[in-house]
């Protein structure tokens, strides 16, 4: 059977159409941002970063979002695309912090006063490589030049392989409320393949330590297309996950590529499951998913109906940021850290993503903005429509532009030709649509639409499967 149509335990109903999905194009941007990263251009360097940051927080304590990116890995993932530093020697961390002190001196100037922090999130690499004492360090320099709030979301990345109980509390002490457990998958001859070994214990006793600690919800990330996964294998991880409670599931999609990814040149191409496969063990994987109650929220991911994100689904208030779906209202993004991106205002800034130039800029006295973009007036509105659809699943375009028949004229014969094959409800006279059932697993190539640069200007980027 190739469509399951799920029956929903909430609004937010789907149908995973098998021949649909397979019948559109296959990769497409996630829209973590538009422009998308690959769009960002040297160009925008230290002092066009230093112009937004005083022109948009100067004068104003409004609360901002604080990105902060550890690289550093013990043991290499073979799957992993991310920005990282494999090794073993804690004292690079201790290195890497006095940079991260740095970077925060040279922008306190910029930041006009101690703003209040509504969400921080540590990403990486693995933050947990960090030892307590290298974590309270961080934690001194953010309480520095930031007021952390009773109701603000401050979230870390957790690799249960290097995090024991006593840390998980401390984490806790610090600030942290929500945690991400990477997990990916249980089945040992899977762990073997991408040289990741974690044990189902481990996990466990981060994910019920942090409950004790008062956080407020545990997300776990798996990944579907792995080498040597089937319908068959994915079936015992899943049930040992729910068995695990999490107040959300993340449920993605493994790019296999190696020409890009050299750790990927490690795995067995000959292993990993064709197109046809990957698209059977996420069908199972949703339905299982919906069938123990869980909503979906968009995208590739889950979340139990009283989490804070389904709450903002239901409310209308699903934002998506750099970190993916998000509760509180768009607010400017400072990032630091090798990599970082971060929003300031209607501007995109990226840190050097090679250590080294990092370490080079701040040594100079230089923020180490290596690429950035300023939108305009375009711009805002298509990240806008783009963060509806995502967030909302419906537009009214008059709202976004007045003529939007002339200025959508381009994406007009797109809209009606996916309203054809079922994935919206358009009404031209009106200008209003609604996403479908149907489309809402395909969310990312309706948001293609309305992508100026897919459609007029070409780019070397490799993006990631829609589904």
């Amino acid at each position: 059977m190739k469509t399951i149509t799920i029956a929903p335990h909430t609004p937010t109903l789907f149908d995973f159409d098998r021949e649909l999905i397979a019948s559109l194009p296959a990769s497409g941007p996630r829209y973590t941002s538009y422009p998308t990263a690959d769009r960002f251009h040297d160009g925008f360097r230290q002092p066009e970063y230093v112009s937004v940051l005083e022109n948009t927080l100067s004068g104003s304590l409004k609360p901002v979002s604080l990105y902060v990116h550890i690289p550093f890995c013990n043991v290499i993932c073979y799957y992993c695309g991310c920005n990282k530093v494999i090794t073993k020697d804690t004292s690079k961390a201790d290195e890497y912090l006095t940079y991260l002190e740095k970077e925060m001196a040279l922008l306190a100037p910029h930041l006009h006063g101690r703003h209040k922090l509504a969400q921080l999130h540590f990403g990486g690499g693995t933050p947990t490589f960090l030892s307590d004492a290298q974590l309270e360090r961080v934690f001194r320099m953010i309480r520095e030049h930031f007021e952390l709030l009773p109701d603000g979301e401050y979230s870390i990345e957790i690799d249960p392989r290097k995090v024991s109980r006593e840390s998980v509390f401390k984490l806790g002490e610090l600030g942290f409320n929500r945690m991400s457990v990477g997990i990916q998958d249980f089945d040992p001859k899977v762990q073997a393949a991408v040289n990741r070994i974690q044990t189902v214990e481990e996990t466990r006793e981060v994910i019920e330590a942090a409950r004790e600690a008062g956080f407020k919800s545990i997300s776990v990330d798996l990944i579907y297309g792995l080498p040597h996964q089937s319908v068959a294998s994915i079936k015992p991880t899943l049930e040992t996950v729910l068995s695990l409670s999490p107040d959300r599931l993340a449920l993605y999609h493994y790019a296999h590529l190696p020409h890009i990814f050299k750790p990927q040149r490690r795995i067995d191409t000959n292993a990993v499951p064709s197109s046809e496969e990957k698209l059977d063990i996420l069908q199972y994987a949703v339905k299982l998913l919906d069938e123990r109650g869980y909503v979906f929220i968009g995208m590739d991911h889950f979340a139990k109906p009283e989490d804070e994100l389904a709450i903002a689904l239901r409310e209308g208030r699903l934002q998506r940021n750099f970190q993916g779906y998000s509760t509180y209202a768009d607010c400017d993004l400072v990032a630091i850290g090798v990599s970082s991106i971060g929003k300031i205002g209607n501007t995109y800034s990226q840190n050097q993503r090679d250590l080294n130039d990092y370490y080079a800029d701040l040594d100079a006295g230089k923020l180490p903005v290596m690429r950035g973009y300023e939108l305009n007036a375009d711009d805002v509105m298509r990240r806008q429509i783009i963060q509806d659809l995502m967030c909302r699943f419906a537009l009214e375009l008059a709202d976004y532009q007045a003529d939007f028949a002339d200025y959508f004229a381009e994406e007009i014969p797109d809209l009606q030709r996916i309203a054809a094959l079922g994935l919206i409800e358009w009404q031209p006279e009106t200008g209003s649509l609604k996403v479908t059932p149907k489309g809402r697993f395909l969310i990312r190539n309706i948001a293609m639409i309305f992508d100026y640069y897919l459609r007029h200007k070409e780019t070397k980027a490799k993006y990631s499967q829609t589904v």
